[in-house]
């Protein structure tokens, strides 16, 4: 009678060692999302090589570029083995960037945005962006009975007007 009873738990306990060790779908999904962001931090640094060979590749003396620092620019000259390009930024300034500081090179559809973008006037003062026409309001005028020293006289002092003009 007792090895009867002995043989359910030895099931059950090798039931419970298996449940133990069974399959998890956490883990499963963990593993998922970890070679997803591999997976993608490889194919963005592709993409950016791919983009770096291509701008490398279209540098050539004349070529208009803009650096990724904002400087707009023709190249004068490429050395390829020192990552080094000169850029004539205006008519006899010369400036010496890495290769990898060129951002982009500027087509000439760009380069005339660019240029029309440029000649944008700013006003001084902030009037003249308002909707609606600025209209000027004439000065307060002093009166009669107002000294023009600004100080105030008995009956504005009793009034609380403390203004001076």
């Amino acid at each position: 009678m007792t090895s009867l009873m002995v043989a359910p738990l030895a099931v059950v306990a090798q039931a419970a060692q298996q449940q133990a060790t069974g399959f998890d779908p956490f883990t499963l999904v963990l593993f998922a999302a970890l070679a997803l962001m591999i997976f993608m931090m490889f194919r963005g640094r592709k993409k950016a090589r791919e983009a770096q060979e291509k701008i490398k590749s279209s540098l050539a003396p004349g070529a208009q570029v803009m650096t990724t620092f904002g400087l707009f620019g023709t190249v004068v000259s490429v050395d390829e083995a020192n990552n080094k390009v000169q850029l004539e930024l205006s008519p006899g300034n010369i400036a010496t960037v890495h290769t990898q500081a060129v951002g982009q090179v500027v087509t000439p559809d760009e380069a005339a945005a660019v240029a029309q973008d440029e000649n944008v006037v700013v006003p001084d003062d902030a009037s003249s962006l308002d909707a609606a026409p600025r209209t000027e309001t004439p000065a307060p005028r002093a009166q009669e009975d107002q000294p023009l020293d600004g100080t105030l006289n008995e009956q504005q002092r009793r009034d609380g007007d403390n203004k001076s003009f």
